[in-house]
This record gives C-alpha cells, sequence and structure tokens, in this order.
C-alpha cells in the first residue's frame, strides 16, 4: 500500500509498505478515501510536536474511507460501509471514556498523524469504537470533514459555549475550515453573526456563507467595528482560534458575562490578560480541544440536513505538499482535501 511518511522536518515521502493484517478482534479494516487537512498537520510538518514521536510518521489526522473487512465481535459493520474515523488513539476505558468524553481520555495514546501513524495510507486497522458510520448521500469528501472541521466546530459551539438560538457571535477567520462551518452552524439555529477575514475577496465569500457582517481586520479594528455593531454592549459569544495580539480585543468585545471558546493560536501562543477585566466583566473562557465521538455524529447529521462543507480545493496524495502550503500560505477559503 501507499503511504506518506514525514521523515524530518519539512520533509515528506510517499512509500510503499506492507498491507496490514487482517484485522484483529474488536477492530476493522479501512480503505482511506480522503483526508482533510487542518493546521495540526501544518505544525507536524514543521516539527512543533508537544510530545515526543518516532520517525517516519504517517502524516494525517482527519479522514474518511471505506470498511475492507471486520474483525471477530465487531458488529455493525460490513465491507463497502461508508466510515470516518476518530483522529486520537483514546483508552475506551478511563471513566471520561466510558462517559462519552473522549477527548479528554486520561490514558491517550496521542493523536494520528501528529505523535502516532495517521489516516494518509490506502489502508489501515483501526478499533471498530473509533469508527463512525457515514450516512448515505454524504461523500468521502465531505465526511472527511467530519472528525476535525465539523466535530471541533461542533464542540466548541455547543458543548462549551452552549450557544442559543437568537445571540450573537463573532466568529474568527472566516476563511479557515472551522470558521466557516462556525458561520454555518450558528446561522442555521438563528444567531446574528459577525466574522473577520483578512482580504475583501474572503469577505464576499464569508456574506455569502450567511455572515450578518463581515470585517476585514486588516483595514478596519474588528474591536471598534464589533462594538458599533452590538450599540457597545458587545457579542454574548466569541469563536477564537487565532490567539496572538487579538486575544484581548476579541474580550473586549464581549458582553458582561459572555462567552470566549477557544481552540488555537495560529497567531501566536502567548497573551496577557486583565484579571480585574476578567473578573469584574464576568467573562467565561473555555478552551476546547478536539471533540468528543457524539460530535462527529451529530455534525455528519447536520451534513445530511444541509449544512455541508466549504472545500477550497483537492490534491491527490502525492501533493499532500501542495496542500499544506496552501494552508500554510492562508490562501484557502474553506477546507483542503487529499483524494486518493
Amino acid at each position: 500500500m501507499r503511504a506518506l511518511q514525514l521523515i524530518g522536518d519539512r520533509k515528506l515521502e510517499l512509500v510503499d509498505l506492507p498491507d496490514p493484517p487482517a484485522p484483529a478482534e474488536g477492530e476493522v479494516q479501512i480503505r482511506v478515501k480522503a483526508v482533510g487537512l487542518n493546521h495540526l498537520d501544518v505544525w507536524g510538518f514543521r516539527g512543533m510536536a508537544f510530545a515526543k514521536r518516532k520517525m517516519p510518521l504517517i502524516v494525517g489526522a482527519e479522514a474518511s474511507g471505506e470498511i475492507v473487512s471486520a474483525g471477530a465481535g465487531v458488529k455493525g459493520f460490513k465491507p463497502g460501509d461508508k466510515v470516518t474515523m476518530y483522529g486520537a488513539m483514546t483508552c475506551g476505558h478511563c471513566v471520561n471514556c466510558r462517559e462519552g468524553r473522549d477527548n479528554l481520555c486520561e490514558n491517550v495514546g496521542g493523536i494520528m498523524g501528529f505523535h502516532i501513524d495517521g489516516f494518509a495510507r490506502e489502508l489501515m486497522n483501526l478499533p471498530a469504537r473509533l469508527v463512525v458510520p457515514v450516512p448515505e448521500g454524504l461523500s468521502f469528501r465531505d465526511a472527511a470533514n467530519a472528525p476535525i472541521a465539523f466535530g471541533t466546530t461542533e464542540h466548541m459551539l455547543f458543548d462549551n459555549a452552549k450557544l442559543k438560538a437568537g445571540e450573537t457571535i463573532l466568529v474568527h477567520a472566516a476563511g479557515s475550515g472551522i470558521g466557516s462551518v462556525a458561520i454555518k452552524m450558528a446561522r442555521a439555529i438563528g444567531c446574528t453573526v459577525i466574522t473577520t477575514v483578512g482580504d475583501d475577496a474572503k469577505a464576499e465569500k464569508a456574506k455569502a456563507l450567511g455572515a450578518d457582517h463581515v470585517i476585514n481586520y486588516k483595514t478596519d479594528r474588528f474591536e471598534t467595528i464589533t462594538r458599533k455593531l452590538t450599540a457597545k454592549k458587545g457579542v454574548d459569544v466569541v469563536f477564537e482560534h487565532v490567539g496572538g495580539e487579538g486575544f484581548n480585543g476579541s474580550l473586549l468585545v464581549l458582553k458582561r458575562g459572555g462567552r470566549l471558546v477557544t481552540c488555537g493560536s495560529t497567531a501566536g501562543p502567548t497573551v496577557t490578560i486583565n484579571l480585574m477585566q476578567l473578573f469584574q466583566q464576568q467573562y467565561k473562557i473555555f478552551g476546547s480541544f478536539g471533540c468528543r465521538i457524539q460530535n462527529i455524529r451529530d455534525s455528519l447529521s447536520k451534513m445530511v440536513a444541509g449544512i455541508t462543507p466549504i472545500i477550497d480545493s483537492e490534491f491527490a496524495l502525492p501533493d499532500f505538499e501542495q496542500g499544506l502550503a496552501r494552508l500554510e500560505g492562508r490562501q484557502v477559503f474553506g477546507k483542503v482535501i487529499v483524494s486518493f
């Protein structure tokens, strides 16, 4: 089988590896069909792993595929079934795993494609408990967005920020995979959506997604515009995944008692917070990482209902690095997909 391995910082190699053996008890064998690219892939490519890892490492943190075969004791999967896969090797036994809080696993073995071998390979075996059926009518390309782009957003908006119908939300970086999904999910429940972009072309695309107000942060201060749009009251929720200098601006535009949820730091991981502002305004700040398996199921249901992914571009497996370059260069609007 073909697999794409990271052999050093910024060094990828397409190799032929032996096919995996027949799936063991409790496992399924999957033929991978599509991989979704994320900033997690860029960080790994750059060598920004936050734990020890061994190379060569098969890349790819998010994917979809079809069942080839099932091991003993596996129920609910048969050859040809379309599936998507959870992106971390959880233990399945700790209290958090048992209670469905998969992303808080106490004994996690690592993130696929970042700490341990990922999805950019034609065949793989995986515990069936980490595999989610894809409903009829969804493509492999769309389903490859469910574990991270959709699942992460679902977890941020509804598990953590508790976004409610009729609220006002500021979504940063409309052109990103999760930003574009957040706009669509928030609009679907009747929220007023303010969003930021880095150029006017992306502004038009964000409006087409349903954003009520779009701010080009390179020409206007999003804090000033957002305060004006909300008559200085502020927004109920900020969807934050950028970090850096804009983080305190995001706190400034929250209404009293507002909620900020963050899952990223593409503009920088270090910020200084005014604690008096934090407690006097009674802000609620949620750190969010990954998602629960149930979030993936819910995301797939929303895709079926019409909240489909925005696909920026699609590459073949040998061109994986071109997809990373597009993502790294912030040229994207939506999701970059690598198809097999």
